[in-house]
């Protein structure tokens, strides 16, 4: 495959009763966001495709995702959602095996009131029999939430991982050495991959700058390596601080060509398999 990957992105048609995470202040959000608007703002970065995360917690997201996919062959891979704790979860699974382009599944933790829901035994189950599957798992969490993602981890070595957001640092507090010390602790764990994705929006969305952003960037390299690391632009909800050219240069200014290869490629070919 040629070409660089944005392996994170969202596609939705906007109905505020589906999309109840967007909020009065994200009013720019508030419309529809489909494969030509993702094209416009890419084009000229060298991407040769992407993969669509769930934006809504219910299974018609996923069939949605690939009706997008099936009219737009640059959409490389879906990340979906499934409810891990149903008792027939396996035999739900099933004709998504049969489907290519479904290449994991997430749930938005970052959502839940109980703070242990990750290390639910109905939960860990679900997160096994994906990797039995061969489905990844995207972990979408608060920085609050890293010390129970580190218990987790320990729980399930065999399961295909990524870290959307960096774990979602609380840029615009200033929250900085707690989650570098958890940030090491996740990358210790070899399974586990990161998405250098979404800091923009947990930073001050009109006063942020590049310095301040990248401090977190490098972590991430010094911690998990270039080999574990993946863009994502986090479009359209990065429009909420910054614009496409913004994010991407926020990344590729920091890596050499090779490692501009690793990460806005390679990463995300072998951790979703894509074609």
């Amino acid at each position: 495959m040629e070409g660089y990957i944005d392996s994170h992105q969202h596609f939705w048609r906007y109905q505020p009763e589906h999309y109840g995470w967007i909020s009065a202040e994200m009013e720019v959000l508030q419309q529809d966001f489909l494969p030509n608007d993702l094209r416009k703002v890419s084009e000229g970065f060298g991407f040769a495709g992407s993969v669509a995360v769930q934006a809504r917690q219910m299974e018609t997201e996923n069939y949605f995702l690939l009706e997008l996919a099936g009219d737009n062959d640059f959409i490389k891979g879906i990340v979906g959602w499934i409810d891990l704790q149903q008792d027939d979860l396996e035999s739900k699974l099933e004709p998504y095996r049969e489907i290519p382009l479904m290449k994991g599944f997430r749930h938005i933790v970052q959502g839940e009131s109980d703070p242990e829901f990750m290390l639910r035994a109905q939960f860990l189950r679900g997160i096994k029999l994906l990797a039995t599957h061969n489905f990844t798992y995207d972990i979408l969490i608060y920085s609050r939430q890293l010390p129970q993602v580190i218990k987790f981890l320990g729980k399930i070595p065999e399961q295909s991982l990524v870290l959307d957001h960096a774990g979602k640092p609380d840029i615009k507090s200033g929250e900085w050495e707690s989650w570098v010390s958890k940030i090491k602790q996740v990358a210790d764990y070899k399974h586990v991959h990161c998405k250098v994705s979404g800091l923009v929006t947990e930073a001050d969305w009109d006063g942020w700058d590049k310095d301040q952003i990248q401090k977190y960037i490098q972590v991430l390299l010094d911690s998990f390596g270039v080999e574990r690391l993946m863009f994502g632009s986090d479009w359209p909800v990065c429009k909420l601080a910054a614009n496409y050219q913004e994010v991407y240069d926020l990344v590729s200014g920091m890596l050499s060509e090779s490692e501009k290869q690793q990460v806005f490629r390679k990463t995300a070919v072998d951790f979703y398999q894509l074609d």
